[in-house]
């Protein structure tokens, strides 16, 4: 079973990953992995060594401390509880047709006042 340090840490990586319009494979290239790798790091179902996700800050140009935010006090292991934002992400990455896509990005920047980074595929 999961550790909900794991999952969580798994699920920051997936969000992160997908605002910065980043596939599996985008992401296992850069660290020499298979996707498959990657999918393990977002379920939990495999740990991050510390190496791999400063790495992983670097390749998707966050702080570490990203991946840790909106955990559980140390004392409370419990799960973590539910991100909409997460949500909101994995139903934006379910989304196939990449004009409405950039037309949901571009209205929740709106209403944000922030801007998401674009990269280049």
């Amino acid at each position: 079973m999961s550790h909900p340090v794991d999952v969580h840490v798994g699920k920051r990586l997936k969000q992160i990953r997908t605002l910065r319009r980043m596939s599996q494979t985008d992401v296992a290239k850069r660290l020499e992995l298979s996707f498959q790798q990657i999918q393990k790091y977002e379920i939990g179902s495999n740990r991050i060594a510390a190496s791999r996700l400063f790495e992983l800050s670097r390749i998707l140009d966050v702080p570490t401390s990203y991946f840790f935010e909106g955990l559980a006090d140390a004392g409370n292991m419990a799960a973590p509880r539910s991100d909409r934002g997460l949500d909101i992400v994995n139903a934006l990455a379910a989304i196939e047709d990449d004009k409405i896509k950039s037309r949901i990005v571009t209205f929740i920047e709106d209403v944000s006042g922030l801007t998401v980074a674009r990269r280049a595929s």
